[in-house]
């Protein structure tokens, strides 16, 4: 472990407010909405809530599982709301939003791990949004790659799994989720010939070269769109920074990505798995007539 270290100047952001920023606030509040936004201190909130956008956290706001990089609350979680999917779906709607972005937490108390409150969800989105296309963040369903299928035969336009961090560090970092498991998934999401996208975090204390070797992994089982952002620790009880990544640095992992084979990639400090969705999207579907 390393001490503690100063976070560099462009880290360094301030969440401003404007009357778009007031509006997203308020119906999430008002719909008693979860948002990873607020609940995984995403440094982009600012905006992306200035510009309208949110992602959705569906599942209730407390994880089954404690991983030493999420701020997200964990523990017991209460029973499913019946009503989230209708209030997502609602809300979207009240946002206007061209792109939607939806996510949960991991809830490996249930006897389906969720799956039937993540279909109703996606199929409420389609019903009341019919021009709004979607993009899911799942779990692993604890590798229960049908689960996977289940929402995959939704049909939203993206389906995202994050493989987080490197093959090394995986075991240290993540709870439950294993390195080989979240690739399944992805390859999963493409057999339905679904747009695949993942994340991961750096400044954990991998190598370049075990970047690479992810960005491999992951083209191996047919994803298409990566996001790579600087690991920030949420609390001094989370792990802890081992490196800033420069911009410079993240620049080479954009180009490097790009030249492997991926048809998007995000790099950057600020960088999450949503950050710039809609645009990813915008630029897949110009590429493939047939998305849009």
């Amino acid at each position: 472990m390393t001490d503690h270290l100063r976070k560099p100047e462009w880290l360094k952001v301030s969440i401003g407010a404007n009357e778009h920023y007031a509006e997203t606030k308020k119906i999430v509040d008002t719909h008693h909405l979860h948002t990873i936004c607020s609940s995984g201190r995403c440094p982009n909130m600012g905006e992306c809530w200035g510009k309208g956008t949110a992602t959705f956290m569906i599942g209730g706001d407390i994880c089954t599982r404690a991983c030493k990089f999420c701020n997200t609350h964990s523990g017991k979680p209460l029973p499913l709301n019946d009503e989230e999917p209708e209030q997502v779906a609602q809300s979207i709607k009240l946002m206007k939003l061209k792109h939607a972005v939806v996510t949960s937490v991991d809830r490996d108390d249930l006897p389906d791990f969720g799956v039937a409150h993540w279909v109703k969800t996606i199929e409420t989105i389609k019903r009341v949004n019919p021009k709004t296309t979607l993009e899911v963040l799942i779990p692993d369903f604890q590798g229960h790659t049908e689960l996977v299928g289940q929402v995959a035969a939704t049909y939203p336009e993206i389906i995202s799994h994050n493989m987080e961090t490197v093959r090394r560090l995986t075991p240290v970092v993540r709870s439950v989720a294993t390195y080989e498991r979240s690739l399944e998934v992805i390859r999963t999401i493409t057999h339905y010939n679904i747009t695949a996208k993942s994340g991961i975090m750096v400044g954990l204390g991998e190598t370049p070269k075990e970047v690479e070797e992810v960005m491999d992994d992951l083209l191996s089982v047919g994803c298409q769109i990566l996001t790579i952002g600087q690991y920030l620790q949420p609390t001094h009880k989370h792990y802890p920074v081992q490196a800033y990544v420069t911009p410079e640095q993240f620049a080479i992992y954009r180009e490097i990505g790009l030249k492997k084979g991926f048809q998007q990639v995000e790099s950057g400090p600020l960088v999450r798995s949503s950050y710039h969705a809609e645009k990813h999207f915008r630029r897949i579907a110009s590429a493939h007539p047939t998305l849009q």
